[in-house]
């Protein structure tokens, strides 16, 4: 699935989902519902159908939606259907209404989620198999082999959820305490310091700053791939090499490859590699470059031989019955959505660095990424995303649901509606901050794309 029909399947399906929430209670509170539209702009094909011959509308602009509904602020409106016109509902039902929306996503989300926690996922356990000498983990007193049990009083099931509930608690600065299972000895409480943690796009890994890897498995260190004009080119590997040492310390696996040559960049290395079943190892000097994308991390420029039975052997299926996987899904949409809200006032207070808003064409490549890497991954991509599409429309600016929720809580304080000057001004102040966020985000994707 190329990136633009994963974008476009992305954008379509949390629309769709978006838009018939403020459908749905806008039909259950009695409110007439005149076009249903996927897209901006020209309407390409509508249909007419339902109890109301609602336009049920294909639009030419794939970017978003709306739901047109009756309203007596955008035109007549004869006096048989004043009542099911939408600024004719009690402010609660027009406040049910506006909120559909987002909560639509938000319940997409947890469906995911929770379906994914159901049918269980492949991860790989929560036990970790390197920890770096001087670094925070290492200061803290976490060894290689201890298996993590909480994050903060949060438990994790494995990798992928270890890796998530640190970067939660890592937004927020500071110590995060780890309980961890030590041979069958219980660790509570680890302190460990992340204050120093950077949560950027070309930043490493946040728990590998931290000095944790996780236990990969230990693939043999045999050369799949050498990349055309990298390093191990420019040094003379070749395809099928098996290094068995660098610098003089013999090398039994992959990983332990990977953490010589990452923690290298810049210096030469003495490469032993047994080629062509050999016995004689043939020495190369190689010297790591800079990874564009994670300054000061060493690569080479080549590729493993994957094993797939090794990488099974080596995971474990995280799964839930029925119950629990419900919890799950809400919690992990809740934690998203609390992540979301993080990040937003880090980057708000200057914590973290604007560079990290990205736009659509960065979501274009993660969706692609996430279709290649298979059914699963491009599912979950969708809720994340649909979780981020929830929380940004309740923020409470102007044209957005939060922004009209915002007007409605006025209007409850004040015993009446905002002025339609109000609401003017308020649309325009919205339009600004919108068009400011997009101008940022393009900006940030060509940036990125362009530059690195």
């Amino acid at each position: 699935m190329s990136q633009v029909l994963s974008f476009l399947v992305v954008i379509l399906v949390l629309t769709a989902v978006h838009e018939y929430g403020h459908y749905l209670v806008a039909r259950l509170c009695g409110v007439k519902v005149l076009r249903f539209s996927l897209g901006f702009g020209r309407v390409i094909k509508a249909k007419r159908f339902g109890p109301d011959q609602t336009e049920w509308a294909l639009s030419a602009i794939p970017l978003g939606g709306y739901v047109k509904m009756l309203d007596e602020r955008e035109g007549d409106v004869p006096a048989s259907e004043r009542h099911r016109s939408f600024n004719a509902q009690p402010l609660y039902k027009r406040s049910l209404i506006v909120l559909a929306g987002p909560a639509a996503n938000l319940l997409l989300a947890v469906a995911i989620y929770g379906g994914s926690a159901w049918m269980g996922t492949r991860d790989l356990p929560a036990v970790i198999g390197h920890v770096t000498a001087g670094s925070a983990m290492d200061q803290a007193g976490v060894q290689a082999g201890d298996r993590v049990l909480e994050v903060d009083g949060r438990a994790v099931a494995g990798w992928s959820d270890f890796k998530w509930a640190m970067i939660d608690q890592m937004v927020g600065g500071g110590v995060v305490a780890l309980k961890l299972d030590r041979g069958g000895v219980p660790i509570d409480s680890l302190q460990v310091e992340t204050a120093a943690i950077e949560l950027s796009e070309k930043a490493p890994d946040p728990v590998q700053q931290l000095g944790a890897a996780s236990p990969l498995p230990k693939l043999p260190a045999v050369v799949e791939r050498v990349l055309p004009g990298g390093p191990a080119q420019r040094g003379g590997m070749v395809a099928g090499d098996r290094v068995v040492s660098i610098d003089g310390e013999p090398i039994e696996d992959w990983g332990q490859l990977v953490r010589k040559v990452s923690a290298s960049a810049g210096r030469a290395m003495l490469f032993g590699v047994v080629r062509d079943g050999s016995s004689q190892p043939v020495e190369l000097r190689i010297t790591p470059e800079a990874a564009p994308d994670r300054p000061g991390v060493g690569r080479i420029s080549v590729e493993v031989r994957p094993d797939r039975e090794l990488f099974l052997r080596s995971t474990i299926i995280v799964r839930y019955d029925v119950l629990d996987s419900v919890v799950q899904g809400v919690r992990q949409t809740w934690s998203t959505a609390a992540f979301s809200l993080k990040v937003i006032w880090r980057i708000l207070t200057g914590h973290i660095s604007v560079r990290n808003v990205s736009g659509p064409l960065t979501i274009a490549d993660y969706a692609g990424q996430s279709a290649q890497a298979g059914v699963e991954f491009f599912v979950r991509f969708l809720a994340l995303i649909s979780v981020s599409v929830g929380v940004l429309n309740l923020l409470p600016i102007p044209i957005l649901d939060g922004g009209h929720l915002l007007y409605h809580a006025a209007e409850f304080i004040r015993g009446k509606p905002v002025s339609a000057r109000v609401e003017e001004y308020g649309q325009r102040v919205g339009i600004a901050i919108l068009a400011g966020l997009m101008a940022l985000a393009f900006f940030n994707d060509f940036n990125r794309f362009l530059f690195g």
